[in-house]
């Protein structure tokens, strides 16, 4: 890992530990780099307002990602101690997953990888100020 994911990897680590609810979804069969697309839209928003934006996004990402920040609200009502009204998407971040390779025949007796790219979702909400 070069020196500048580490210090990423340790200060989610942190973050995970002063966190608040929080909901993970593991293995999405999406591309990392299409789901941040979709993770940018709603981070820092108000909970109802992230719902909104997820609803009516017409990405693909948008549809888990909605039943993940449901999650995160579910698991804050089960917590209990939090305004559900007040709650914001405090952090959203998409790490790499494993990567499914797979070999797809060419001409010639050759072959062509496919990757068939996969992502760690993480939700973390927080109460607004």
């Amino acid at each position: 890992m070069a020196t500048r994911e580490k210090q990423k990897a340790i200060k989610r680590a942190e973050e995970r530990k002063a966190a608040g609810p929080t909901a993970s979804l593991n293995y999405l069969r999406m591309s990392p780099q299409k789901v941040r697309l979709v993770v940018d839209l709603i981070r820092g928003r108000a909970v109802e307002e992230a719902l909104n934006i997820l609803t009516f996004s017409p990405k693909a990402a948008a549809r888990p990602l909605g039943k993940l920040l449901k999650s995160a609200v579910a698991n804050a009502d089960q917590k209990g101690g939090v305004d559900l009204d007040k709650l914001v998407v405090k952090t959203a971040f998409v790490d790499e997953g494993p990567t499914w390779r797979r070999w797809l025949p060419r001409a010639q007796g050759r072959a062509t990888r496919i990757r068939k790219r996969t992502s760690h979702v993480t939700i973390v909400l927080g109460e607004r100020a």
